[in-house]
């Protein structure tokens, strides 16, 4: 097997796919990212890594081929914050360094494995895979969907012009181990945990968008199977395009909530409780939507699967109570 590259290893997804290779037995690889914040090596240090790259010195020596023959690239570095407002520094940081990284891929026989995202749908209430559906509220989704639209046009609607293969993956919302340092782009699981670990109880937004409080709902997918797609098309390299990379399912944020607390008690010997009755004891408190995000803010995402599982991808994700539970226990054991 040949060398592969993570980008963002440090990161969320980065440091998990890492674990996913290395269980696989792969540790022929270089990992990529900026270490500026320098606790986020406590994610890569539990992996097994051939070499560590800063991310201002890799881009342009990869594309000189200072790595040698790589097989392929996961390119999960980017900023991810869809709050970011200084556009300049996102489209720099997810659109063109991305863009380059592709070109360099395609000339060296590399196969790009990249994140795309589900803000590229916005305000949109149809998540399939098309330009119909695509309407970003904010840079960062802007950002993501520019480079989307032009490897279309490079490569055509599938990538099907790819020398070699190119798939974006649009994650939805992903929660998991090793987010610690996304501060408040964590997941509302992470941030409900502490919430009730600190203050005992967690809090989410009221009525907003014709949804009654907490009724808002996304695509929460777990960052297992975020790993386990990744891989999948990883040992599928003649499939190219842009997928989905969500459940299919919609769920509450109630929901999660419910999975946070009733985990929780579990830990304490206490038994599980209805939405209802989490709400009457005030373990669980609504709060105004907040001014900031009005207009900006997607109420409802529902990955569309159809693209995934017509090239043969047939994995069962997880539901919130499942991964969830798994994600609320494990943060227990390093706490």
């Amino acid at each position: 097997m040949s060398r592969v590259v993570v980008t963002g290893a440090a990161g969320f997804i980065g440091s998990n796919i890492i674990a996913g290779l290395n269980a696989r037995g792969i540790e022929d690889i270089v990992a990529v990212d900026d270490l500026r914040d320098g606790d986020k090596f406590r994610n890569l240090a539990t992996g097994r890594i051939a070499h560590y790259v800063d991310a201002a010195d890799f881009y342009g020596a990869y594309a000189q081929g200072a790595f040698g023959k790589v097989e392929a690239v996961f390119h999960e570095g980017a900023c991810s914050d869809t709050m970011e407002r200084d556009g300049q520094y996102m489209m720099r940081n997810n659109y063109a360094t991305t863009l380059a990284l592709f070109e360099a891929a395609q000339a060296q026989g590399t196969r790009l494995l990249y994140a795309s995202s589900a803000a590229t749908y916005g305000g949109s209430d149809e998540f399939r895979e098309e330009p119909a559906c695509e309407a970003p509220l904010n840079v960062y989704g802007y950002s993501k969907l520019l480079l989307d639209q032009v490897l279309r046009r490079r490569l055509g609607a599938r990538f099907e012009q790819a020398v070699t293969q190119v798939a974006g993956f649009r994650y939805f919302n992903v929660y998991g181990r090793h987010e610690q340092h996304k501060g408040r782009m964590a997941s509302v699981a992470y941030h409900q945990f502490h919430q009730f670990s600190e203050q005992g109880c967690v809090k989410l937004f009221g009525p907003y968008g014709g949804y009654e409080a907490g009724e808002q709902m996304r695509d929460f997918v777990f960052i297992d199977d975020v790993v386990a797609i990744n891989l999948w098309f990883f040992d599928h390299p003649g499939i190219s395009g842009i997928f989905n990379l969500g459940s299919g399912r919609a769920q509450s944020f109630n929901e999660v909530a419910c999975a946070v607390v009733n985990t929780l008690r579990a830990a304490r010997g206490e038994a599980p409780l209805a939405l209802a009755s989490i709400v009457a004891q005030g373990l669980l408190q609504y709060i105004d939507f907040p001014d900031a995000l009005r207009g900006k803010y997607q109420c409802f995402t529902q990955a569309d699967l159809q693209a995934l599982r017509a090239v043969g991808c047939n994995h069962a994700f997880a539901d919130v109570q499942s991964g969830v539970s798994q994600y609320v226990q494990w943060l227990l054991q390093i706490s």
